[in-house]
């Protein structure tokens, strides 16, 4: 295995185990130069890795973010999006309240399944690619609980709760994106 495959492959790892950016970063340039130091004294990149470089990248990052700030992250996030998901309805019908059906549940139900399970299944197709395939796979379920199920609402949700599910994930999202602008500033440094 190459350095770049090595770390290719801790970079997919870590961006699955919820490391945010900034530490996968550092993560990185410190496994680089380890990597570049061991190839300069003439050692492979096995003797710095060990034989299974999963198992070296998931227990680097459970040193580096235990299991429960993890787990806190990716639930943050979650509703994150989730948060901006909902809030699209409210804006394209100008209204402050969402009749939820069985339909649009089980739609957005199996759309976020189905694009978490392709993302720990296969990795990441990017947002638009893994989100069409979700969309196949959604739609059909929509309409067909709509069809056995009716489309009575189950309840209604106030506009409130969309902003309310953008909170917890807030402080992440600003997180993430300053190190993005961070990297991208010391990059074309």
């Amino acid at each position: 295995m190459t350095n770049a495959q090595i770390l290719a492959a801790c970079r997919s790892n870590w961006e699955y185990r919820g490391i945010d950016d900034a530490s996968m970063r550092e993560m990185l340039d410190e496994l680089s130069a380890h990597l570049e130091d061991a190839e300069a004294a003439g050692r492979t990149a096995q003797d710095v890795v060990g034989g299974n470089v999963r198992t070296f990248a998931a227990a680097w990052a459970r040193a580096r973010a235990p299991l429960p700030r993890r787990v806190l992250r990716a639930a943050s996030i979650g509703c994150y999006f989730a948060g901006w998901v909902l809030l699209i309805p409210y804006l394209t019908r100008w209204t402050t309240q969402l009749d939820v059906t069985p339909g649009n549940l089980s739609f957005w139900g199996v759309l976020a399944a189905v694009t978490v399970a392709w993302n720990l299944r296969r990795g990441s197709l990017g947002l638009l690619r893994s989100w069409g395939v979700a969309l196949l796979v959604a739609l059909p379920a929509g309409i067909l609980v709509d069809w056995l199920a009716g489309d009575g609402p189950l309840f209604t949700l106030p506009l409130w709760a969309p902003p309310l599910l953008l909170l917890p994930g807030l402080p992440y999202a600003v997180a993430d994106a300053r190190a993005r602008k961070n990297a991208a500033a010391a990059d074309a440094a």
